[in-house]
């Protein structure tokens, strides 16, 4: 093996060297991002980055730079081998690696535009209809609790009306309005099944 590196051009060389270094810092991003411990444990500059909502599309983070190398060094190997010359290999390098970055960076992109924040928005319950859960008291006397789907999940809220009598639990109920500090305001509705 030895023998095998001495043999080598000096540019050779260097492209081997920057290829195993960045090979091998690859596969420690790879095995922490698999394994969950990506930016917590080892201090990742990527989370830093990732957390300005001002910008998208992230091209430069530390996975992409290591992304970049990896693809460069390897890249160039495989141009050296086809026997290119210097200034061949360093171009087809440069741009393999590139395309690299811009992939990685397109790729985290979209998966962060798949993922959704989970916060409820009280306002997407407006016109849903759900069942009262515990009484909601006549004239806004009393905070009562309903279950109505929202954002594609069953959720138990507090509700207040401004209808003349108690709605009792069963009574199916439409949301007509959102106080600010997020209390649903309900009417019944003449429809007297329960909710599935």
């Amino acid at each position: 093996m030895i023998e095998w590196f001495q043999e080598l051009t000096s540019f050779q060389k260097t492209y081997w060297i920057l290829t195993g270094i960045s090979t091998f810092m690859f596969l420690i991003v790879l095995i922490t991002t698999i394994i969950g411990a990506d930016s917590d444990d080892l201090g990742d500059v990527d989370a830093e980055i990732e957390g300005d909502t001002g910008a998208g599309f992230q091209f430069f983070t530390l996975k992409n730079l290591v992304a970049f190398f990896t693809i460069f060094g390897w890249s160039g190997i495989s141009s050296i081998d086809a026997g290119n010359s210097k200034p061949t290999t360093v171009i087809i390098s440069i741009f393999c690696g590139l395309l690299m970055m811009f992939v990685m960076a397109a790729l985290f992109y979209y998966i962060s535009k798949l993922t959704s924040s989970g916060t409820l928005k009280m306002h997407n319950a407006l016109n849903a209809t759900g069942e009262v859960y515990l009484t909601v008291g006549a004239n806004r006397s009393r905070t009562g609790k309903i279950q109505i789907k929202i954002q594609g999940s069953l959720r138990e809220l507090e509700a207040l009306t401004d209808y003349s009598e108690d709605l009792k639990q069963g009574r199916i109920i439409t949301v007509t309005d959102v106080t600010e500090n997020g209390i649903l305001i309900i009417e019944p509705q003449n429809k007297t099944k329960l909710l599935c």
